[in-house]
């Protein structure tokens, strides 16, 4: 007897909310959340990229953006890993009211910084703090894969408590000989004896535990400080930084819409901004990005890093110029399509925009 035809298992989309369904402490500041579909939909994505997160905090929706750290070789459930930094208002909310059950709205998956797009046959993962997660997906994924892997992996963090997923890591890379950890501390935990390496990264750190780290992929993410560090350390000792790549949420290198070059914003012209779904109108100085101009005229346009990343801000134009200064946050085929960032873009005379 013929079987009968399975139907085809759904991927989700961010037209559909997720709900919590688990939180894990993993130190005293960072937790892990994972979120499920309810329709049962499963994640589809590349390892390292992110998702951009709708906070329900208190003064209204706040937009916040986390690299995925589940791997989508585990595609029932997706998970982000975060860490409160002092003063953050969105992480801590996470942090202290987000629970199973609760659901969320969520923009994504986006992001170009994944070992998808960059093909090797040795890697090596540099990391500080929660900069982790990115290679903490990457990792899990090339170890499903159950294939022969060269990784070097190497995490910066204050104090040993403060390494986040050194279980999990410690447990693969001792059911696989290709994955090689090292973790470097700038001091030890009271009451504690750490025997591994104390300090700040350097070229000595690079060339101990990665010797041939001149034929190796690098994927580089933490903060901005660190990662200078780490470029430095690297272009120093003749690394080819064509094959260096970092993620950051900082304003990185930017990359502009192509425009005339005698067409810059001007501070002296106030031109109309129009908003098609809402009816609204407002006018600005050229030199205002569209988010300022939305959030003038009192309509709602979700944004999250505000210089062009995430691509959380994105609507779509349907008359006028825009001058667009974005950092990988839209694709080429968005821009042909119409689509602009809207806080990293100037008008350029009279825009209407769907919004």
């Amino acid at each position: 007897m013929a079987a009968t035809p399975q139907p085809a298992l759904a991927f989700w989309t961010d037209s559909e909310a997720l709900e919590c369904v688990s939180y894990l402490p993993e130190t005293p500041q960072t937790a892990t959340f994972t979120f499920q579909a309810p329709s049962g939909a499963l994640f589809r994505f590349d390892p390292g990229q992110f998702i951009t997160l709708e906070l329900p905090v208190p003064g209204g929706p706040l937009h916040r953006t986390y690299t995925i750290s589940s791997s989508p070789s585990r595609p029932i459930s997706l998970t982000v890993t975060v860490k409160a930094q002092p003063g953050s208002i969105g992480t801590r909310w996470m942090l202290d009211s987000l629970r199973p059950g609760m659901r969320v709205k969520a923009i994504g998956p986006a992001g170009e910084f994944s070992n998808a797009r960059h093909a090797a046959a040795k890697y090596l993962f540099i990391s500080a703090g929660s900069g982790i997660t990115p290679m903490m997906s990457m990792t899990t994924r090339m170890y499903d894969a159950g294939r022969d892997m060269d990784i070097v992996f190497i995490n910066c963090a204050r104090r040993p408590s403060d390494i986040i997923f050194r279980q999990r890591l410690e447990h693969m890379a001792s059911r696989s000989p290709g994955i090689s950890l090292t973790w470097v501390v700038e001091e030890p935990d009271p009451y504690s004896p750490w025997t591994g390496i104390k300090g700040q990264f350097n070229q000595l750190i690079l060339g101990l535990v990665a010797p041939d780290y001149l034929d190796r992929e690098v994927f580089c993410c933490g903060p901005e400080p660190f990662m200078r560090a780490v470029r430095e350390a690297l272009a120093g000792l003749g690394y080819d930084m064509a094959r260096y790549h970092q993620e950051s949420f900082h304003a990185p290198a930017a990359q502009a819409e192509q425009v005339p070059d005698d067409v810059v914003p001007d501070e002296d012209s106030a031109v109309e901004i129009s908003f098609t779904r809402s009816g609204k109108r407002t006018k600005v100085a050229e030199t205002e990005t569209l988010l300022a101009a939305a959030r003038a005229a009192g309509v709602a346009v979700p944004s999250g890093c505000t210089f062009g990343v995430c691509g959380t801000c994105k609507l779509r134009k349907t008359e006028g110029q825009v001058h667009m200064v974005h950092n990988g946050g839209i694709t080429d085929d968005d821009i042909a399509a119409g689509y602009i960032l809207a806080c990293c873009s100037h008008p350029i005379g009279n825009v209407t925009l769907e919004a």
